[in-house]
């Protein structure tokens, strides 16, 4: 199968000559192109900055659009931009001009478009930075993602009525070690903002073919979908969104920032079960001659 390939300072995008489902798999938060010029910024070293990361996911999605689905990933690392923000999300703590009426907790806990701070609330720099520093990111790195993603969507759903967008996290295993007993646990965690961003069919069929391969699955607790699933998810209009935590201890060692030796493993039974998936929502029959 022929995959169109395009690599940008903003996203890389794998890209099926023939789009054979109606699924459309993305990956905002695993870039990790930490430049120079913001490293030089930081008052964090490399290693802190990656904390935030959601590190390797996009590998473990590579196979995707061999199989039919397009795959979007972004190039930039989160700590320098969050494409899981709305561009007005700003955080008058760390943006000199940027106004301080309408703030919601994720800007105040500095989670704002432009991050504040990573992982344990380090603070990523010393002073604040220019609005128009700001303004300069969102236009380069926040707008080309978002603009190539909705083109995404639209596409697919010119060419299938419908369109299915999985949008791909990981999350600290601290996230889920407090939950009681332990066998309760998820390993991946399914965020539709409570039937709100997406058809429970849908879901159901998302849940199952994660279980079948031998995840614990749940939804929307602690995570039900920021602002991707909220803005693209529209079931009225034919148009779904669903959140997708996965615990980063099935396949990193999270200290290190390092594939552990279950990375392999754990990717392949995630392309087995989006692959049941995208075969649900596409026919693959036409691709299988190419």
């Amino acid at each position: 199968m022929t995959i169109l390939r395009e690599n940008t300072d903003a996203y890389h995008l794998g890209l099926p000559e023939t789009i054979g489902t109606a699924l459309v798999f993305a990956s905002p938060h695993s870039g990790r192109n930490y430049s120079k010029a913001f490293r030089n910024m930081s008052i964090l070293g490399e290693h802190a900055l990656r904390s935030s990361e959601d590190a390797y996911v996009d590998l473990l999605l590579e196979a995707l659009p061999q199989i039919g689905a397009p795959l979007i990933c972004a190039s930039a690392p989160r700590a320098f931009v969050d494409l899981n923000r709305a561009p007005e999300e700003l955080d008058p703590a760390l943006i000199a001009g940027a106004r301080s009426r309408g703030l919601n907790p994720r800007i105040t806990s500095g989670l704002g478009v432009i991050p504040r701070v990573v992982a344990h609330s380090q603070p990523i720099y010393r002073g604040k930075l220019s609005l128009q520093d700001a303004e300069q990111r969102i236009a380069e790195y926040w707008t080309p993602y978002h603009t190539k993603l909705t083109d995404l969507l639209e596409r697919t759903r010119t060419l299938w009525g419908y369109s299915v967008l999985l949008d791909i996290h990981s999350m600290p295993h601290e996230a889920v070690s407090q939950i009681k007993p332990t066998s309760k646990r998820p390993d991946i965690i399914i965020g539709d903002r409570f039937g709100a961003s997406a058809s429970q069919p849908i879901v159901l069929e998302l849940e199952q073919a994660l279980m079948a391969e031998g995840f614990k699955v749940a939804r929307n607790a602690p995570f039900a979908g920021a602002y991707i699933t909220q803005r693209y998810g529209r079931p009225s209009s034919h148009q779904h969104a669903i959140q997708i935590e996965i615990d980063r201890s099935l396949y990193l060692d999270e200290a290190r920032i390092e594939p552990s030796g279950q990375f392999e493993d754990v990717k392949s039974r995630l392309t087995r079960a989006f692959r049941t998936l995208i075969e649900a929502h596409g026919d693959l029959t036409s691709l299988a001659a190419e």
